[in-house]
């Protein structure tokens, strides 16, 4: 069996501990804000469901799908809010096709800390896109992962796909 090491994750994990200090949850942090503002992440809300890319990505377009409400586990959603978290899966998937064309995807959650859940108390998707050779020496060898595209820019271009193809 081959192992991925990542030890970038830790460092990730660790910083939310820092961050939620004043016991703010950047998700429902993130619900306040507005799509249209340039220095959130946002892409695309509902009133119970919001997209956003994730600020310490694993690859160029790595999106979380949050329910607005403040929840830790998979089972408090409501048949509405699974609804609505997977047609924004879906829609997710179709734009970042549009933008980027990966080969295939990751799609998935992680429930609690134990899990590998970064942010434990408020539950989220992730949908990574992937490539043959996104992984390379640099997170193995160097302990970097290279993500070469902007967030601001990433984040331009798929609220505009993301509205091209809620527009379809």
């Amino acid at each position: 069996m081959d192992n991925l090491w990542s030890p970038w994750r830790s460092k990730y994990i660790e910083s939310f501990r820092e961050e939620q200090i004043d016991n703010v949850c950047i998700f429902c942090d993130a619900a306040l804000k507005d799509v249209s503002d340039p220095e959130n992440l946002l892409i695309y809300k509902t009133d119970i469901m919001l997209t956003m890319l994730n600020l310490y990505p694993y690859n160029n377009g790595h999106l979380m799908i949050v329910p607005t409400r403040h929840m830790d586990e998979l089972t408090d959603l409501t048949v509405e809010e699974s609804a609505e978290l997977m047609r924004q899966l879906q829609v997710s998937k179709k734009a970042l096709m549009e933008v980027y064309q990966p080969q295939g995807f990751n799609i998935g959650a992680n429930l609690g800390r134990i899990g590998g859940a970064g942010i434990d108390e408020h539950f989220h998707f992730h949908i990574v896109p992937r490539w043959s050779g996104d992984t390379n020496f640099m997170p193995v060898l160097g302990e970097v992962k290279v993500i070469s595209l902007d967030l601001k820019e990433t984040k331009i271009k798929l609220v505009e796909a993301y509205q091209k193809v809620l527009n379809k």
